[in-house]
C-alpha cells in the first residue's frame, strides 16, 4: 500500500493537514526528489534546474496538504529554514552522499534544526534521503548516519535510507516509512490537524 493510501486508510476522515518540509543543501536532489512525491499531474517532466533562492510549493494529494519547501543551500537563504520549522509534522533532509566535502556542513545545519526551539522538544519524525546512490563512490547509508551522527538523535524517530532522486529508487520505501510514523502520532493524538 502506498504512502497516500495507507494515511488515508488509517485516518478514516476527508481533511487532514500535514506540512513536511524537505530541506537539505543545494545541489542534494531535493526538487528532484520532491518531483517523485508530488501528484502526476502537477509533477514536472521537464529536467530539473538548481533551485535559486528559495521557493516554497502547497500541493495537495488524497486530502492531505503538503507544504514543501525547496531552498538554495547557501548560507544567506539557510537562515530562513527556521520560518517553517513550527508546526509541521515531519521533516525530509535530502543529503548527497557523494559529496563528502560538505557533509559537515550538512551535519551543522542538522545541529540547528535539531537544536532549534520549534523542533528539539518535540517529537516529529526526520526522514533522511541518502541520495544519488547511483553514483560511483557514493557513501552508503551507514557511512552517511555515521558522518551526518544520527545516532544522538534519541528523542525523536528517525530513518535514513538510500535513494536516487531521478529514478525514483528508494523514495517510495522512505516516504512509507514516514507514512507510518504519522499514522502512530495520530493514533497518538500527538499534535494534528483536524479541519472539518
Amino acid at each position: 500500500m502506498g504512502f497516500f493510501s495507507m494515511i488515508k486508510k488509517a485516518l478514516g476522515f476527508l481533511h487532514y493537514e500535514v506540512k513536511i518540509l524537505v530541506i537539505g543543501l543545494d545541489n542534494s536532489g531535493k526538487t528532484t526528489l520532491i518531483n517523485h512525491i508530488k501528484p502526476s499531474n502537477t509533477s514536472s517532466t521537464f529536467e530539473v534546474t538548481p533551485t535559486v533562492g528559495y521557493q516554497v510549493e502547497e500541493f495537495s494529494k488524497h486530502n492531505l496538504n503538503f507544504t514543501i519547501l525547496d531552498m538554495s543551500g547557501e548560507s544567506r537563504y539557510r537562515n530562513l529554514w527556521e520560518t517553517y520549522y513550527e508546526n509541521v509534522q515531519a521533516i525530509i533532509f535530502v543529503v548527497d552522499s557523494t559529496d563528502k566535502v560538505r557533509m559537515c556542513v550538512a551535519r551543522d545545519e542538522l545541529d540547528e534544526l535539531l537544536n532549534h526551539d520549534h523542533v528539539k522538544d518535540r517529537t516529529c519524525p526526520i526522514l533522511f534521503f541518502a541520495n544519488k546512490m547511483d553514483v560511483p563512490g557514493a557513501c552508503t547509508p551507514v557511512d552517511t548516519m555515521k558522518s551526518m551522527g544520527l545516532e544522538r538523535i534519541t528523542n525523536k524517530a528517525w530513518h535514513i535510507t538510500s535513494s536516487n532522486a531521478i529514478t525514483g529508487l528508494g523514495v517510495d520505501e522512505g516516504v512509507e516509512w514516514l507514512a507510518e510514523k504519522l499514522i502512530e502520532r495520530q493514533d497518538n493524538g500527538e499534535e494534528s490537524k483536524h479541519h472539518k
